[in-house]
């Protein structure tokens, strides 16, 4: 139940982390929101886990946590190339779906197929989370629309994994070195491709808002991974759309469509499966 509960609030703060990096993508580049928060988050949490006094994880999981970060930062490198080139009721979800999925092969390989009542859980989430980003209509796919979205899904899935391999001695070092890798990766390829990311100083204190609640979104889901399984801490993660489509509904009055609706309900469903 506990690891329920911090994938719960994974899902929960990777929304609301999404739904300020929308709101502050209409402002800034989308690479510098992403820079600029994962900067002030690896800060943040190096402070912390000095102050804690967590120990130095060894090499391994470093590597792991770079790893992980890097992948994370192309992930979303090719998920706003596929938002801003195809359809975004197909990107979306899409990549949410294979990303929930990787994880879940992973698991019953290396753990074991979960119980099937855990299993109807999973299925109920995954069509949860295609309709939660699907938005106003399910359109017609198009095979070559799949590629990106594909790709940032399987990247987004290794994330899953690898971060989970980082932290199964420390929790807070782990999310450390994830950002060291993933502002090494953006920063090396914003530099190649000459692209400015460099936010205004009045919009720090928001990518600051953004990238704490997503680290800590990262050290719930890490904890639920550790405390629980892997696939169902990555699956209850994934339901982080609903955080921000509910977030969208209370403070931009964005209506939710009927499939958003359904979404919310199946995921609740959902919840109640995998708790049992």
């Amino acid at each position: 139940m506990i690891s329920i509960l911090f994938g719960l609030g994974a899902a929960l703060t990777w929304g609301a982390a999404d739904f300020g990096g929308g709101f502050a993508s209409k402002r800034i580049n989308s690479y510098g929101v992403v820079i600029g928060s994962h900067i002030i988050s690896l800060s943040a949490f190096l402070v912390l886990a000095i102050s804690l006094n967590e120990p130095v994880p060894p090499l391994r999981d470093w590597l792991f946590g770079a790893a992980a970060g890097l992948a994370g930062g192309i992930g979303l490198m090719l998920l706003y190339r596929a938002l801003a080139e195809g359809k975004m009721s197909i990107a979306a979800p899409v990549s949410a779906m294979v990303a929930a999925t990787i994880p879940v092969v992973f698991a019953s390989i290396t753990q074991g197929l979960p119980a099937n009542l855990t299993l109807l859980g999973f299925a109920l989430a995954l069509t949860a989370v295609w309709l939660l980003s699907s938005g106003e209509a399910i359109t017609q796919i198009r095979i070559k629309e799949l590629g990106l979205p594909l790709t940032a899904g399987i990247v987004f899935g290794l994330f899953f994994i690898l971060l989970h391999q980082a932290s199964g001695r420390a929790i807070v070092w782990p999310i450390v070195a994830t950002r060291i890798g993933s502002i090494t990766g953006l920063l090396a390829y914003t530099s190649l491709t000459r692209k400015s990311w460099l936010p205004p100083r009045q919009q720090w204190s928001l990518l600051a808002f953004i990238g704490i609640i997503d680290a800590a979104g990262t050290a719930c889901y890490a904890l639920s991974a550790r405390l629980g399984r892997l696939d169902t801490a990555a699956v209850i993660g994934s339901l982080y759309p609903g955080a921000t489509v509910l977030l969208a509904w209370v403070f931009l009055k964005e209506r939710i469509s009927r499939i958003q609706a359904t979404g919310i309900l199946l995921a609740l469903g959902a919840i109640v499966m995998l708790t049992i």
